[in-house]
């Protein structure tokens, strides 16, 4: 059995990937320790700290999760404390402002559940346009990775083939999708005239009927900060189950170094508590499941005589390939009622505009309508005018009904300048932060100018808009992924196909961090499926001694 000091499998994050390799290595007999930086906390405290944030912080998801001081995190709602944490540079160092909280349970306490595929083609750049990277295998490899994570996180979706992205699949989703609010019909119906698909996005969330002990969906629309019933999935629904299968977990736990020994394998890793005491935890295999700002920082974190550079980076590419979907917002504004807010916050995007030909000179992009409710913000701004009583009503149900947004999500490449490296400043455990260069490339920008605004424009038009502001610089997807590469030549990658460390045989390096290119789309089911093939590897790897 597991304790505080070794198991098995000790796994380094709580987040989907970190919970779904816990749950397949319980079940098949391993006994396994998490570790989790961050503090572990009930849903209805989040649900709390967001009903009592003041008007003006409302729109900032974040406020919900206040940092301790041992697990920062990036607070953008904050003007004091933001980049704090995360110091950024570059020519687009605002595109990689990521939000997420150190929290058991990770990011998906906040995400919008949506769970796109990777395509084929978006697996085979390099070969299919002669830019980025191929994957290490191809998409009919990982397509039953796919199907057991869409099983294992309940997620919902079209069971017409004409609706599904990609149409290539083993079995039927596990429930079918949410309708549509009326701002994403009409969404739907102008891409449509312009000869556009709006598809129904596959979402890890409860469709009408129950599934894993979680209630259907019943449209709260607070899929960010935090689902208030568990309809969606997130890991922290997940963590009772472990523990009830024999798992430990150990939240406030701040990992610093991983320790190598006899011929490289990894021995222990080293955490400091909230009382900064450091304290060592042994086990047979490690799992490093944090995001991929967290994980190549504690690689970096851990030089020794053996590794130099780091754990796991004798390729020099731990901490590059940093990616994200960088984003174009589309502010607009109708003069009739387009009322976004019915139902989950996000359950639709243009898809096909993310393949094609093109992509040998810039980049794919998916095209969205944001479905959040609009009264917080339309009440902010209408306060902002002077307005009171009867004018202040009619301008916050105004622009509540009659305002949007259309999201750009493009294609990023894997390069080796977007990269981690370790700040000179500390945080409050003596321990560096995160540095991380970035600039979106060429590809993103030409197909900013050339292709993706171009057809945002078309659609705002269609849309009968009365006022338009398309932003011109680049944000953040939140879509963290980079920093510790696939690839099956171990001087150009980290990770190998089973997502294993190069360098060390028993070290595991699964999720986001490991993702070889980014396609447009959200990108967590890929790192839960990157997840399942690892927990084959580990479970085949223990069983055979």
């Amino acid at each position: 059995m597991a304790n505080a000091d070794s198991a098995d499998v000790v796994i380094v994050g709580t987040g989907v990937v970190g919970c779904t390799i816990a749950l397949e290595a319980l079940a098949a007999g391993c006994s396994v320790l998490m570790l989790e930086a961050g503090p572990r906390v009930e849903r209805w405290q989040i649900v709390e700290n967001f009903r009592n944030l003041p008007p003006s912080l409302k729109a900032h998801w974040d406020a919900a999760y206040p940092p301790k001081p041992w697990a920062p995190h990036l607070e953008t709602y904050s003007e004091a404390s933001a980049g704090d944490y995360l110091q950024l540079e570059g020519p687009d160092a605002r595109a990689y402002q990521q939000g997420y909280v150190r929290y058991a349970g990770g990011a998906t306490w906040h995400w919008a559940g949506i769970c796109w595929r990777l395509t084929p083609d978006d697996m085979r750049l390099k070969s299919l346009y002669g830019v980025g990277r191929d994957w290490a295998f191809d998409y009919n490899t990982l397509e039953p990775y796919y199907t057991r994570a869409e099983y294992a996180m309940g997620v919902c979706g079209p069971s017409d083939p004409a609706l599904q992205w990609p149409p290539i699949r083993s079995k039927p989703y596990p429930m079918g999708p949410t309708p549509f609010g009326p701002g994403e019909q009409r969404f739907t119906d102008a891409a449509a005239r312009i000869g556009l698909r709006n598809l129904p996005s596959a979402q890890a969330r409860n469709s009408g009927i129950s599934y894993h002990d979680r209630p259907p969906c019943c449209g709260n629309n607070n899929c960010f900060p935090v689902c208030p019933i568990g309809a969606k999935y997130d890991a922290a629904t997940t963590l009772p189950k472990i523990e009830s299968m024999g798992g430990v977990i150990m939240p406030n736990a701040v990992v610093y170094r991983v320790e190598t020994g006899s011929k490289n394998a990894v021995q222990a890793v080293h955490f400091y508590d909230q009382d900064k005491v450091s304290h060592r935890v042994t086990g047979k295999l490690f799992v490093i499941a944090c995001n991929g700002i967290e994980t190549p920082k504690i690689l970096l974190l851990s030089k020794d005589q053996q590794n130099p550079n780091g754990v796991a980076n004798s390729s020099d590419q731990v901490g590059r390939n940093m990616m994200d979907q960088p984003k174009i917002i589309a502010k607009i504004t109708m003069a009739e009622p387009m009322w976004t807010g019915v139902g989950p916050v996000q359950s639709s995007s243009i898809m096909d505009t993310s393949q094609g030909a093109f992509r040998s000179e810039h980049s794919g992009a998916l095209i969205r309508m944001e479905n959040a409710a609009r009264s917080g913000q339309a009440g902010v701004a209408a306060l902002k005018k002077g307005l009171v009583g009867k004018a202040l009503d009619t301008e916050i149900r105004r622009l509540a009904a009659c305002t949007g947004q259309v999201t750009i999500e493009h294609e990023p490449l894997p390069s080796a300048i977007n990269r981690l490296t370790l700040s000179d400043k500390k945080d409050w455990l003596g321990l560096n932060k995160p540095n991380i260069y970035y600039d979106v490339g060429d590809y993103v920008r030409r197909s900013a100018d050339q292709y993706s605004v171009p057809i945002v424009k078309r659609l705002i038009a269609e849309l009968g808009a009365t006022e338009s502001e398309i932003g011109t610089e680049f944000a953040h997807s939140d879509h963290i992924m980079g920093g510790c590469i696939m690839g099956n030549d171990p001087s150009a990658s980290v990770v190998d196909a089973d997502c294993r460390a190069h360098d060390h045989a028993n070290l595991f390096l699964p999720g986001g961090a490991a993702m070889t290119t980014g396609g447009s789309g959200n990108s967590t089911l890929t790192m839960v499926a990157l997840a399942m093939k690892a927990s084959d590897a580990i479970i085949s790897q223990l069983k055979a001694g």
